[in-house]
């Protein structure tokens, strides 16, 4: 059974990275973090393989880095933990954030699904 305070801060900072702009324009760090079958479900309700992703988030317009609120983790297989989390946008707009990561044999964590969700006004204290 792993640390699940260390866990946490390294799937953390796994996932911050992702919310970082230098990151999301580098389409080699971001295919580094993302499994070959990733999938996303984005809460614009349209749905994104890997390059998909890569793509959008490459052509993004710059902006400032985003901060994970409410971070959980929790395991739900060896080698496989769900992360749960909210952000909110550069519009203001809050969202529910929720991704799968596995780990890799040689110990690294790559991200496997991940969705977004809008989220409701009146929720804040749900994450």
């Amino acid at each position: 059974m792993p640390d699940i305070t260390a866990l946490t801060a390294t799937l953390r900072q796994l996932e911050e990275s992702i919310l970082d702009p230098a990151v999301r324009a580098d389409p080699a760090r971001l295919r580094a973090l993302l499994t070959p079958e990733f999938m996303e479900f984005g809460a614009s309700g349209r749905v994104f393989d890997r390059d998909g992703i890569v793509a959008t988030l490459a052509a993004e317009r710059p902006r400032t880095a985003r901060q994970a609120r409410g971070f959980k983790v929790r395991l739900v297989a060896p080698g496989a933990a769900l992360t749960t989390w909210r952000v909110q946008r550069d519009d203001g707009v809050e969202t529910l954030r929720s991704s799968v990561w596995q780990q890799q044999a040689d110990g690294r964590w790559l991200m496997v699904f991940h969705q977004g969700t809008l989220a409701a006004r009146d929720d804040e204290g749900t994450l």
